[in-house]
């Protein structure tokens, strides 16, 4: 038997959950994979949502296969952590492999992926984008944005892909972060990832300074940080394989931010197909998922996917950050990247 599974692949509802009249033409190529580069807290679950609901589009949940080289280092990682990190692409394969996802799917799911174990991270996902194909796949786990290597990683398996830098302000980012703490203690401790996120080491103090002083909550570092990691890989990416969209114009003018997006990745840009893209809701990952694998996406993402109406008040990077209890507003070299970004 082929290591890919060609089970399901003859019935396009089964192998996707789209109808066939929302698919494009098919090809004998299979599409090169989109990935939306992000750090945590900034969009990512509506964003991916939103273009992943273009009908030649199939919008993942976040799967962090690429902070790994292999599937057995995949699994190892994900029974050590602190969240349910494999929801995300266990939905992934019940949605692509078995056509649904409930309690039966997620359990076929996990031995599809077990009996994977021995495979690389890139040779799994490939057969993702068979089993997806022709709709070309949407992937944006924030975690691959941690580490250089691991973006690296990613354009080593794909290098013909794309990437999407979505950004946030660093004010909305740092708020967010914040928020999302306070909700999580509402149930008990709080993640590893997201207290790591709020108290970056700094990226701004010398190692002696880091070896006397305990790290402190301040979001705008790991804002720096992990948005640094994203501009300095995609320095390396040609220009037509990269494209920046801030989050804030993607929610507040939608349909001007996707057709761009859409033009960008050579997909239709009729008023169709944006008005599916303003749907995020109908994804097949948008609300919890079945008992086994309930996750996979933000959690506030999860409880309301639906797109509201967006106003966003005009953030500064001058003056006090309120998570700050000195008073003291954005470092310098904080400004400048968001002001690379178009940030004010």
């Amino acid at each position: 038997m082929n290591e890919i599974d060609t089970e399901h692949l003859d019935d396009p509802v089964a192998s996707t959950g789209v109808r066939p009249q929302n698919r494009q033409p098919d090809t004998t190529r299979i599409g090169d994979p989109v990935f939306i580069l992000v750090p945590p807290r900034s969009f990512s679950s509506v964003g991916c949502a939103m273009i992943g609901q273009h009908p030649q589009m199939h919008g993942l949940p976040e799967t962090h296969l690429f902070c790994d080289e292999t599937m057995a280092q995949w699994w190892k990682r994900s029974s050590q952590a602190m969240y349910p990190m494999a929801d995300g692409l266990v939905r992934a394969v019940a949605q692509l492999c078995f056509g649904e996802q409930n309690e039966t799917t997620v359990n076929m799911a996990r031995g599809w992926l077990r009996r994977r174990s021995h495979l690389t991270t890139g040779h799994l996902f490939e057969a993702l984008l068979e089993k997806a194909h022709p709709l070309i796949l949407l992937e944006k786990s924030p975690s691959t944005v941690h580490y250089p290597e691991s973006l690296q990683r990613v354009f080593s398996f794909f290098p013909r892909a794309k990437f999407i830098h979505l950004l946030r302000h660093p004010r909305g980012q740092g708020e967010s972060v914040m928020k999302y703490i306070a909700d999580r203690a509402q149930y008990g401790s709080i993640p590893l990832w997201l207290q790591t996120l709020a108290s970056f080491p700094d990226p701004f103090a010398s190692e002696g300074e880091m070896q006397q002083s305990a790290p402190d909550i301040d979001p705008q570092k790991g804002w720096y940080v992990l948005n640094r990691n994203i501009s300095e890989f995609l320095e390396g990416v040609p220009h037509e394989q990269k494209l920046q969209v801030r989050g804030e114009d993607l929610l507040s003018d939608p349909d001007h931010s996707l057709r761009r997006i859409a033009g960008w990745l050579g997909i239709r840009t009729d008023q169709e197909a944006i008005d599916e893209m303003k749907h995020p809701e109908r994804s097949p990952y948008a609300g919890y998922g079945p008992a086994g694998a309930r996750y996979g996406n933000d959690a506030f993402f999860l409880r309301s996917p639906a797109l509201g109406p967006s106003r966003f008040e005009e953030q500064s990077l001058e003056g006090p950050l309120s998570w700050r209890q000195d008073g003291q507003g954005f470092r310098p070299e904080v400004k400048q990247l968001a002001q690379q970004f178009g940030y004010q």
